[in-house]
């Protein structure tokens, strides 16, 4: 089967020049950016479409050339492709599963680590010239994350990492999950509202649908102890950012560490910026050099596995 491949928005991936697109089909045409308006125009005589968390809308499937028969979701999620109008226009649509568990489970680490010692506070502090924490006792709270309860929403390849990692630090766990679950010697399965009441951390890690479009909200916040963490490496949408910012602003939780916002880039104006109980990333989970290598390879698998006759990775 042709394997005509064109890549709409490659600058997402290929922020900084060393990620390789031209190896992923034997010809491939590169867009580093394509707005809305061209992506019609683009697509057309191609027969596999990559993209990377870029909305294309049922509208726009709907009126995809005939000569497009996959699209790529150059990513794990795919809530930003209408799969209605995929499968309406018999499209074949896949991602590419557990390509950055790793990664994103060490950014999920690094935000607990970060906020049990206070590091945004005194990095804040030093850059303002304030040394007290040397000169003085130290000025911030510092806590174990050993004996801490750590709660996971969600059970995929990531969860899985970053539960790894957790109990080498000698954390508990507690797991929430879409499907029921018998205990193990280390994990507790149990429902969302015994994560939020009984976690010290709680850590985001399932897909963003309609059943879980802000999952945290001021009711589940609320259920949360005043000394807990909330932590967010998955969508930012998972959150009511709003509610959250309320919140915070009251001290109903102790912080939060957010690698992804409800909409990115996340507005200048936003008052996540300067809170000294949050850390926010730039949705950096994924974007290892390793991680966005390993990601082009598995492009490339899935474009080879359909070009064969033997699509693999659906999400149709």
């Amino acid at each position: 089967m042709n394997d005509r491949t064109v890549v709409l928005n490659a600058s997402l991936v290929n922020y900084d020049g060393n990620i390789d697109y031209s190896q992923i089909a034997s010809e491939v045409v590169i867009y580093d950016e394509t707005p809305e308006d061209k992506i019609l125009e683009r697509v057309d005589g191609f027969t596999i479409v990559v993209t990377k968390e870029m909305k294309v809308s049922g509208d726009i499937i709907r009126k995809f050339s005939d000569s497009v028969k996959m699209i790529c979701e150059a990513g794990t999620g795919y809530n930003n492709i209408d799969l209605d109008a995929v499968r309406e226009k018999g499209i074949v649509l896949c991602n590419i599963p557990a390509y950055s568990s790793e990664r994103v489970a060490h950014t999920a680490i690094l935000l607990i680590l970060n906020l049990a010692s206070s590091l945004q506070k005194q990095i804040r502090m030093l850059s303002q010239g304030n040394h007290d924490n040397f000169h003085k006792h130290l000025m911030v709270d510092h806590v174990e994350v050993n004996g801490k309860t750590l709660g996971v929403i969600g059970y995929g390849h990531i969860a899985e990492e970053i539960i790894k990692v957790a109990q080498a630090l000698g954390m508990k766990i507690l797991v929430s999950t879409r499907t029921p679950r018998a205990d193990t010697e280390k994990i507790h399965f149990t429902t969302k509202e015994e994560v939020f009441k009984q976690s010290d951390f709680i850590s985001l890690n399932c897909p963003l649908n309609e059943s879980t479009r802000h999952m945290i909200n001021k009711e589940t916040l609320a259920m949360m102890k005043p000394a807990a963490y909330l932590i967010n490496t998955a969508r930012g949408a998972l959150i009511d950012e709003k509610a959250l910012i309320d919140v915070l602003r009251k001290h109903g939780i102790a912080g939060a560490g957010l690698d992804v916002q409800e909409v990115e880039p996340l507005d200048d104006a936003s008052p996540l910026y300067t809170m000294d109980n949050v850390i926010i990333t730039p949705h950096m989970g994924w974007r290892g050099l390793e991680t966005r290598q390993r990601l082009i390879s598995l492009i490339k698998g899935n474009i080879s596995a359909f070009s064969k006759g033997q699509p693999i990775n659906r999400v149709d």
